[in-house]
């Protein structure tokens, strides 16, 4: 494939059919998952095509992901939806924040992700999961969505605060969805001037953004009176880190790293562990597998992360599902200057997407690609595919500092809960993607339990 290079003149790319003024945007709207595979299916790696107001060309192939995330990362930055949706919630957050500002976080946030700090969370990780496994019942029928995202609320807010945090999850996971609700609506996606407008969906964002302020200052304004030394928390540790010239974060800072810790240190996971439930239960033999190798490896113990390197199956599974449902279904990257790539140019300002979902599911790169096989992982594919044939974390520069606190907690919470529950995915409402800001079952996960163990 052809790198990126800047461009001043060039083809811009060819654009897909679409209808007079709405351009491509109702197909979009139908079906995003589906429009964005077929849309590469029918006109190739890349492409333009006209959603709302925006020309947004779809990168379809490796080699390109890799040049926009890697080789000239630097001429790109977040894409528009993310700067005008998120940062209102986000602020300058690691996931937001651009240029020096966002290495500098970076920087001092770092440490807290090293792999001897994150593995002291894993007996917090267990010991949550547990207790839901406690409050299961033998027969009854949950939404095991909501399940998965309120054990990894308690989780980050445990982990992110200490172990006094009282309410604070469950009062930012209402917040968080109130947020949610306007960040998705389509109609401010391709009308973007209803911004500027009160109406009732956004008033209730504005509430929620306050509410949440409250919340996180509140907790940094307690912490830096208490005066107390640095403690294992993530929120002590960012307090605490000092850059290269003795400087540390401000309340501003912190604010924004620990929303964006608690937006995206919870919701994928949630779903990582909602997805695998359903695949599970539409693959008997995976499950009874995953069934022998956690009998095998803890017998009647907690998990630890010492157990980790037993639990190799359950690793794959996690990876599978995640190859198969990325909770980041998509990616974005606006260019800085005329960039071309391709063969093609982008226009400065110009926005580029790519869609893991089904980069993921191209059999170029995987057998079967729409089989759950976790077994696929076990012998060298991960050293033979392409770095960014899968890449469910980002990659580059700002692949997902949380990475490693991710795939520990995705591995102990399904062991933990799949050692005591089988899980049976109930027909109705039928389980069905939305693509929202992240993959969720668009109905939830309606479960059946069935106790493993007395």
């Amino acid at each position: 494939m052809t790198t990126a290079t800047t461009a001043k003149t060039g083809t811009l790319p060819p654009i897909a059919p679409g209808l007079p003024f709405f351009g491509n945007s109702l197909s979009f709207m139908r079906s995003p998952l589906g429009f964005l595979r077929t849309t590469r299916e029918r006109h190739g790696d890349v492409v333009r095509v006209a959603i709302g107001p925006l020309h947004v060309t779809l990168l379809s192939h490796p080699d390109l992901v890799e040049d926009v995330l890697v080789t000239r990362n630097r001429l790109w930055q977040k894409d528009r939806f993310l700067q005008s949706n998120l940062r209102p919630v986000l602020g300058d957050g690691l996931l937001s924040s651009e240029g020096d500002f966002w290495r500098r976080q970076r920087r001092l946030a770092q440490p807290a992700f090293h792999r001897d700090r994150i593995a002291a969370y894993g007996d917090i990780m267990v010991a949550h999961a547990s207790r839901l496994a406690g409050r299961w019942r033998d027969g009854e029928t949950r939404d095991v969505d909501k399940d998965m995202m309120r054990l990894t609320l308690e989780i980050v807010a445990e982990t992110l605060f200490g172990a006094h945090v009282g309410d604070h999850a469950e009062a930012v996971g209402h917040a968080l969805e109130g947020v949610r609700g306007v960040v998705t609506d389509p109609l401010e996606l391709f009308i973007p001037v209803l911004k500027r407008f009160p109406t009732p969906a956004r008033r209730r964002f504005d509430r929620a953004v306050a509410k949440l302020d409250t919340i996180m200052y509140g907790v940094i304004d307690q912490r830096r009176k208490s005066g107390e030394g640095e403690t294992n928390d993530l929120l002590s540790m960012l307090l605490h880190a000092r850059d290269e010239d003795g400087s540390r974060m401000s309340d501003k800072q912190l604010r924004d790293e620990c929303m964006t810790l608690f937006l995206a240190g919870h919701e994928t996971t949630a779903l990582n562990l909602s997805w695998t439930w359903h695949l599970l239960s539409q693959q008997p033999h995976v499950a009874a597998k995953l069934w022998r190798e956690i009998d095998d490896a803890l017998a009647d113990r907690p998990a630890t992360m010492a157990d980790l390197p037993n639990l190799r199956y359950a690793s794959h599974v996690i990876a599978e599902s995640l190859r198969l449902y990325p909770p980041a279904w998509s990616i974005g990257r606006e260019a800085r200057e005329d960039v071309e790539i391709g063969g093609y140019r982008v226009p400065r300002g110009g926005q580029v997407w790519f869609c893991p979902w089904a980069i993921q599911r191209d059999s170029r790169w995987f057998d079967d690609p729409e089989s759950f096989r976790p077994e696929r992982w076990e012998g060298d594919l991960a050293k033979t595919l392409h770095r960014y044939a899968y890449f469910p974390f980002g990659g580059g520069p700002r692949f997902c500092i949380g990475q490693a606190f991710a795939q520990m907690e995705a591995v102990l919470l399904l062991v933990t809960l799949a050692r005591a529950f089988r899980v049976e995915v109930l027909r109705k409402p039928k389980v069905v993607p939305e693509a929202s800001i992240t993959l969720r079952p668009k109905h939830g996960l309606h479960v059946r339990l069935h106790a493993r163990r007395a």
